[in-house]
């Protein structure tokens, strides 16, 4: 049974190539497509990541975080 609610491949096409998704043309924000990743038009080079996906904001979250945390605990050493 398929979800009525995915889109097809060629809206999923629009929306990468939509500039207004793009944040300084790096960073793919799109809260309407549900995908957490997706292949970079090269193949070969990796994986976009969709920041308006829940998981990946958890992620870089995690991350600030963790970043913050070595920055402090490496000023506490000195």
């Amino acid at each position: 049974m398929e979800d009525n609610n995915d889109p097809g491949e060629e809206v999923k096409r629009e929306w990468e190539n939509d500039p207004k998704n793009w944040i300084w043309g790096m960073f793919y924000y799109n809260p309407k497509d549900k995908r957490q990743y997706f292949l970079k038009k090269m193949k070969e080079l990796g994986w976009h990541a969709n920041y308006a996906h829940p998981n990946n904001i958890i992620i870089i979250s995690l991350l600030f975080a963790i970043i913050l945390i070595f920055i402090k605990y490496a000023k506490h050493k000195q």
